[in-house]
């Protein structure tokens, strides 16, 4: 036990969250769950534009209507995500804040709500996520990751800063598709048209700019002094230029317009409680059911072990094998975060990368987690003032933290293939494919597959020979569904 625990000027709080014992202090920890807040800020608004506008099998729309119900999706998600990420704080005291899945939310909406009604895609989420807290409870899912070769947790850190830095240059409209991408080897470029146009950008490229240099010159508050300073100069630029959406028109913001709010709403919870958890196996048959389960289940599970590894070793908290401080805990909540995302009907809640923004930033303990929940709670009320933030401002702290992690790269041994290989592949198809499962999976397969090959098969835990034959289902699911379906 640290001598700092028996510091007697040590605060209540200091002592609850471990605030000095971890190197950190209340205002390191205040800042970093104001970042961490405004780099994830974004899922109340682009949620509900992605479960709001879908239909179910029987043509209505999220909550039951015949219309979008994007206030009420608004709401819940700022519900889920306030209580969860405080409960994060408080119960596993790691600055990792919670909030519906991205990805999740896009194959709730396109691939499960066209099979079933809505209240029963909920349903599958809720079921999924109990699944995964038994398998927390029996200890299994901590098992698994105790399993992990250290290195290879080491890849998927890296793997995750470079796929957060991507995501941050594809919100700023720095990297775009290319419209006729099939038409083209090509299938992303330079802006929208091969060059670096519009303010948006600029307001990117500026905020990144000031970032770098107030971080290099060691500003305290640099990532936070960022985001507040050019979602200013966002406010001004779009009150004289007129600006609008990217969606609406050219040269536009991305997804937030930074506008003054013209008015406020009392919060709709209208998506609370509608969940049927036994509906959608008389509609879409067992066998659907059971696959899209395991597809919801598998992501989840793996999603969360590598963010918060990734977080843990940014923030120097995991331990000689890899482990971050009262890892069960964490699993425990996130488990929980699901089934209150499918319950509250908007879909599974987990772990965010983006929290490593607030790692950035100084966070160490579960209090950054506390405020960046208060936050998201204040936002069911205020939602209008959170949409003032535009990406382009938020997202530069996502490419100076992709910077950070990448750093952790020295950590792999590239002149031993077993590991190298393996490391390669789960670093460069996170960013490629766009989802963390995929890289892991990869990794987890390939490092199973070259144990066998130069004949180190009795090596290998037990547990990485199950996972790899998951993901190997996994990844060849569709053909799988369409065999037995």
């Amino acid at each position: 036990m640290s001598t700092a625990e028996f510091t007697p000027h040590r605060s209540p709080l200091d002592r609850y969250f471990r605030i000095s014992e971890r190197g950190s202090t209340v205002g390191r920890e205040l800042r970093g769950g104001l970042v961490t807040f405004f780099t994830m800020a974004y899922i109340v608004v682009l949620n509900p534009l992605i479960l709001g506008y879908a239909v179910d099998v029987d043509g209505k729309f999220l909550g039951g209507g015949d219309q979008p119900n994007l206030a009420a999706i608004a709401a819940g998600t700022a519900l889920v995500a306030g209580v969860l990420t405080i409960l994060m704080g408080v119960v596993a005291n790691y600055p990792l804040a919670l909030a519906t899945g991205l990805g999740l939310n896009a194959f709730v909406a396109f691939s499960v709500a066209s099979q079933m009604t809505w209240a029963d895609a909920m349903g599958l989420i809720v079921i999924e996520g109990i699944v995964i807290l038994v398998l927390v409870l029996t200890g299994f899912r901590t098992a698994v990751f105790r399993a992990v070769p250290a290195q290879l947790k080491v890849a998927i850190s890296v793997g995750i800063g470079l796929f957060i830095a991507l995501i941050g240059f594809v919100d700023a409209g720095v990297v775009k598709r290319i419209p006729d991408a099939a038409q083209t080897t090509v299938p992303v470029q330079l802006g929208a048209d091969g060059n670096l146009n519009g303010w948006p950008v600029l307001v990117f490229v500026g905020g990144l700019l000031l970032m770098l240099a107030l971080w290099v010159r060691q500003v305290r508050g640099a990532i936070l002094i960022s985001i507040v300073t050019m979602t200013v100069v966002a406010v001004v630029v779009e009150a004289i230029g007129d600006l609008g959406r990217a969606a609406e028109r050219s040269g536009g913001w991305a997804l937030t317009v930074p506008s003054w709010p013209k008015d406020f709403h009392a919060p709709d919870f209208g998506t609370l409680g509608e969940f049927n958890l036994l509906g959608s196996w008389d509609k879409a048959g067992v066998v659907t059911v059971l696959l899209l389960i395991f597809s919801l289940l598998l992501a989840d599970f793996f999603d969360t072990m590598g963010t918060m590894t990734a977080i843990g070793a940014e923030a120097d908290l995991l331990d000689e094998e890899g482990m971050p401080p009262n890892a069960e805990r964490i699993l425990v909540v996130d488990s929980i975060a699901a089934v209150a995302g499918g319950a509250a009907g908007v879909s599974s809640n987990t772990s965010y990368i983006e929290s490593a923004s607030g790692v950035g930033e100084g966070a160490r303990t579960g209090l950054a987690s506390v405020v960046t929940g208060l936050l998201f709670l204040v936002t069911i009320f205020l939602a209008p003032l959170v949409a003032m933030i535009p990406s382009e401002a938020a997202v530069p702290a996502l490419v100076l933290v992709g910077f950070l992690m990448m750093q952790q790269i020295t950590g792999i041994d590239w002149t031993d293939l077993e590991i190298a290989i393996p490391a390669f592949l789960t670093i460069v198809l996170m960013p490629f494919t766009y989802s963390i499962s995929v890289g892991i999976g990869a990794g987890f397969v390939a490092y199973v597959f070259l144990k066998v090959v130069r004949g180190k098969a009795r090596e290998l835990h037990p547990l990485l020979w199950g996972v790899a034959a998951l993901f190997v289902i996994y990844f060849a699911i569709d053909p799988i569904t369409r065999w037995l379906t």
